[in-house]
C-alpha cells in the first residue's frame, strides 16, 4: 500500500466512523461518557483535514493521528492518534508498505494503546479488537496469504473481538465505576475499531 491508499483508508474509516457515530454515541451512553461517536467522528474528519498531499505512508499515518490527538475529545483522542501514530512510524520512509510491514504498524499501534491505556484483552476496551485482529494478522501471514487477506482476517478477528465483548465487565476506563451493570453492552471503543480495521481491509482488497 502507498501514501495515496493509506490516505484513502484514513478518508473511507473516516466515512465509517461518521456513519455510525450515532450508534457509537448511543453505546458509549449507556457505560460510558455519551460521547464517543462523535468525538471520534471529529477526530476522523480532522485527520482527513491534516491529509499530506504527498509523501509516504508513514508520514500519512503520522500527520493523520496528530489531527486526531488535537481535535477529539475525552480519551479517544490519545489513544487513536496513538495508534496511527505508531503505526505511522513503524512504516519509516517506505514508499510501499507490504504484507510484512503492515503487520509490523499493526503490531506498533497495539502496543502504543496498550502502553497509554494500560488495559489487555478482557479488561472491555479497544485491545479486545485490535488484539485478535493483530493475531489474526500474523497468523494469516504466516500462512502465505497476502496483505489484502491478512488484513480482511484482522478485520474479521477484530469484529468477532468486539462482540466478544458484550459479556465481559469493565476494568478500565469510565465503564469500570459501573461494575457489573457494565455487562451485557458491546464496548464503544472495540466497535470503532472494527469499524477502522474493516476500512483497512477494503482499501486493501480494493488495490488486489
Amino acid at each position: 500500500m502507498n501514501g495515496p491508499e493509506i490516505a484513502e483508508f484514513v478518508r473511507r474509516a473516516a466515512a465509517s466512523v461518521t456513519t455510525e457515530a450515532e450508534r457509537l454515541t448511543r453505546l458509549d451512553a449507556a457505560i460510558g461518557d455519551g460521547d464517543h461517536g462523535l468525538n471520534l467522528s471529529r477526530g476522523f474528519a480532522a485527520a482527513v483535514g491534516a491529509l499530506p498531499a504527498g509523501g509516504p505512508p508513514g508520514k500519512v499515518l503520522i500527520a493523520a493521528g496528530r489531527a486526531i490527538v488535537s481535535k477529539t475529545g475525552g480519551a479517544s483522542g490519545p489513544l487513536y492518534g496513538t495508534a496511527l501514530r505508531r503505526a505511522g512510524k513503524a512504516c519509516g520512509d517506505a514508499d510501499d508498505i507490504d504484507a510484512a510491514l503492515l503487520g509490523a504498524a499493526l503490531r506498533a499501534a497495539l502496543e502504543g494503546v496498550q502502553e497509554l491505556g494500560q488495559a489487555a484483552e478482557g479488561d472491555k476496551t479497544m485491545v479486545d479488537a485490535l488484539a485478535p485482529a493483530v493475531r489474526a494478522y500474523d497468523e494469516a501471514l504466516a500462512g502465505g496469504n497476502g496483505l489484502a487477506d491478512c488484513a480482511r482476517a484482522a478485520a474479521e478477528a477484530g469484529r468477532e473481538g468486539a462482540d466478544a465483548t458484550v459479556p465481559m465487565q469493565a476494568r478500565k476506563g469510565r465503564a469500570s465505576y459501573l461494575g457489573p451493570r457494565s455487562v451485557g453492552h458491546l464496548d464503544p471503543g472495540a466497535a470503532s475499531t472494527a469499524l477502522i480495521l474493516a476500512a483497512l481491509a477494503d482499501v486493501a482488497e480494493g488495490r488486489a
